[in-house]
């Protein structure tokens, strides 16, 4: 093989590469059209230091009080979190929805300056600073939200912050069904 050819390889290698890239961001494909591995099976474990100081610590047997619970992933520094959080508030609110909320890998006292200044949806705050809670439930990121039903069985997962939409077509409907 000539050494022109060899100055060639990486550039083909790069021309290669920057087609496939450009093809898969173009495809259409929507990635939060995965899905959950979460969806329909048992919630997973509930164990988390409460957010405001004096409350007891988080556990599994808030996701298992006979009615439905919404969990929340959220944190201070993310900003589709503050995009959400006026619907978090409008479900606790007018719907009076049980929300539970975790604070992703945020410092507490950031956390609650937060909610204080913003107002606080959850009627159970924990924290997961460490990011471990996180992984049991499989969190790509913050915003997330669990629907959790009755029995306490995860029923929807949102990977991305929930729209009016999402909670005129989908939640609401869910939760005023008590499922």
């Amino acid at each position: 093989m000539n050494s022109r050819a060899l100055y060639l390889l990486p550039l083909l290698t790069l021309l290669i590469m920057a087609g496939f890239f450009g093809w898969s961001l173009m495809s259409g494909r929507d990635p939060a059209s995965i899905g959950s591995v979460m969806v329909n099976r048992p919630a997973p474990p509930l164990n988390a230091p409460a957010l405001r100081p004096g409350e007891p610590a988080l556990t599994g047997d808030l996701l298992k009080t006979g009615k439905p619970v919404l969990l929340n992933f959220f944190a201070s520094w993310c900003t589709p979190c503050l995009a959400e959080h006026p619907l978090m508030m409008r479900l606790r609110e007018r719907e009076g929805v049980t929300i539970i909320g975790i604070a992703w890998k945020n410092k507490p006292e950031e956390a609650r300056a937060w909610l204080k200044k913003l107002g606080d949806p959850f009627a159970y705050a924990g924290t997961d600073f460490d990011g471990k809670l996180s992984l049991d439930w499989g969190l790509s990121g913050v915003p997330e939200t669990y629907l959790i039903d009755a029995n306490g069985v995860v029923r929807l997962h949102y990977h991305s912050p929930i729209t009016e939409r999402d909670l005129n077509e989908t939640i609401l409907p869910l939760l005023r069904a008590g499922k």
